[in-house]
């Protein structure tokens, strides 16, 4: 026999412990337009980027205005090349999909995605090129 009180504070526990553990994340949204240049395009991406390697997800909202609703490909087009340049740091959760005037889609961050540290790569090989100027090699 076992203390029924006890048994229903011991599983309150286990689900306390269950949620904190949980990362939720919080849903970041990055707004495009359909004529957009190829450097605010990129500098956009890389906002979505640095969202998913924070561990949140992203919300890609491309608005249309007007006549632009006609040529809502050229938007297509832009969606793809989104999910080209995020292709390892995340996947997407919702596809691009029309809501009344704006095109959506929700990016969530990959879980098999590492990110390296931040010029741990450079400093190697920066130290590669130093040592071949030497003559020298370090062996690994």
């Amino acid at each position: 026999m076992m203390d029924f009180g006890r048994f229903m504070y011991e599983q309150s526990k286990k689900v306390h412990a269950m949620k904190q553990n949980q990362r939720s994340g919080q849903v970041k949204e990055v707004k495009f337009r359909p004529h957009i240049n190829e450097h605010d395009l990129s500098t956009k991406i890389n906002y979505v980027q640095r969202f998913l390697e924070e561990g949140n997800r992203a919300k890609i909202n491309l608005m249309f205005r007007g006549r632009e609703m006609i040529h809502t490909e050229v938007g297509a087009g832009i969606m793809q090349k989104i999910i080209a340049s995020i292709d390892p740091r995340g996947i997407v959760e919702v596809p691009p999909r029309m809501e009344g005037s704006s095109m959506t889609m929700v990016l969530a961050p990959n879980p098999a995605y590492k990110p390296s540290e931040k010029g741990g790569d450079r400093e190697e090989s920066n130290k590669k090129s130093q040592n071949q100027e030497q003559g020298t090699e370090n062996p690994k």
